[in-house]
């Protein structure tokens, strides 16, 4: 089972998942183990709150950035809960190696220094977070709500949001519409 695991993957949605919060949802998985996984949304823009509310609520003064940062809907748990998708050319006390290419920090200093842009070259910020519970994933898998597709920073950076799905079903190289929605195991 140990290698089975999605940490360092992203999951799609299949597009028969009508869901309100998942419907056309990119997850990167930052943790997934036997106790569960745990993941941040990374194509859902927050409209309600942008990145001055938020350094603004932690008195951190900024400067303005070239272009604006945007906040994302991680996960319909915990909205208030801040986190950093980020390159691993940051590392500070807090900082949490995924895998070889991406990290997550979620401490008030990361995004004091991306407010000064002193923070990592590519970044996602996610207030809230998505959880599953031992073996809920890997079930979600079996009954065809999600694919699982490798990240890149291009898909997680650098992609716009509303593009951000297309392009991960894109990188399956094939229709994702002829994908049937029985399961069964033989």
């Amino acid at each position: 089972m140990v290698n089975n695991y999605l940490t360092g993957k992203c999951l799609v949605s299949m597009p028969h998942l009508k869901d309100d919060i998942f419907s056309h949802a990119v997850v990167y998985i930052c943790m997934h183990n036997q106790e569960g996984a745990m993941g941040f949304m990374v194509n859902k823009q927050l409209r309600e709150f942008h990145f001055s509310d938020l350094v603004s609520q932690f008195n951190i003064g900024k400067i303005d950035p070239i272009e604006p940062i945007i906040l994302h809907q991680g996960g319909p748990l915990e909205r208030i809960r801040g986190f950093v998708l980020h390159s691993l050319d940051y590392k500070k006390e807090g900082t949490i190696a995924v895998d070889d290419k991406f990290a997550v920090s979620s401490t008030i200093g990361v995004l004091s220094d991306i407010a000064f842009g002193k923070g990592p070259r590519y970044n996602l910020i996610a207030l809230g977070y998505s959880s599953w519970s031992p073996h809920q994933l890997e079930n979600e898998i079996i009954y065809n709500n999600w694919v699982v597709v490798d990240p890149t920073p291009e898909l997680l950076f650098k992609t716009k949001d509303e593009e951000k799905w297309q392009r991960a079903i894109d990188e399956l190289g094939f229709d994702i519409n002829r994908v049937g929605l029985r399961t069964g195991r033989a």
